[in-house]
């Protein structure tokens, strides 16, 4: 007889803004926003894919936009990732320096690199938005499903604006907080690791 299999939990909760009030209504809404266009983009990019398999395998041919479309979903998906990164604070950090610091410097660092990294996706956000206004302004279309290429690459300022706003919201919460933050929901700090043997 074999012993049933352990059940597994779910280990990401659903996502709960750290802010208040309607600043923390929003938080959430992007928050699922955001989740929502990453999990259809993954599952459309999967379903392009294996059906793309398929049909080189049935028909010895594969269809002919499918490398258009997963380029589509690709980009879709980098820059609406952007924001459930900084949001769960997924991101890169390089921190000995960081680790090292008092509670109050790191607070007073975070809020700088919060406000600062929200300029910048800002900044990023204005010049995407004129790359698109540039490739509008060309008229270049993509070969096999025949729309405008601009449409593609909306994504980008939107992704950085998002980001921006997620940044922001970071440094408004370490502002308004005791503790130090990495982002509205997540704690600083190092989770303990275990490991059964």
């Amino acid at each position: 007889m074999s012993e049933p299999a352990p059940e597994t939990e779910d280990d990401t909760p659903a996502y709960t803004s750290g802010l208040p009030g309607f600043l923390g209504v929003i938080d959430e809404w992007i928050a699922r926003g955001e989740a929502a266009m990453l999990a259809v983009g993954v599952l459309l990019m999967a379903i392009n894919t294996c059906a793309n398999v398929i049909a080189r395998f049935v028909f010895g041919e594969g269809f002919f936009f499918s490398g258009e479309i997963n380029r589509i979903l690709i980009i879709f998906i980098t820059f609406a990732g952007l924001g459930y990164a900084a949001r769960h604070g997924r991101h890169i950090r390089m921190s000995a320096l960081y680790d090292a610091l008092p509670a109050k410097a790191r607070k007073v660092l975070m809020i700088f690199i919060a406000l600062f990294t929200a300029s910048m996706m800002f900044f990023l956000s204005y010049y995407a938005y004129g790359y698109i206004e540039t490739l509008y302004s060309r008229g270049r279309i993509l070969p096999a499903l025949g729309f405008e290429i601009w449409w593609i690459y909306i994504w980008a300022p939107i992704g950085f604006a998002i980001t921006g706003i997620q940044y922001l919201l970071t440094a408004i919460k370490n502002i308004t907080s005791p503790d130090v933050y990495l982002s509205t929901g997540v704690a600083d700090g190092y989770a303990d690791t275990e490991t059964e043997v």
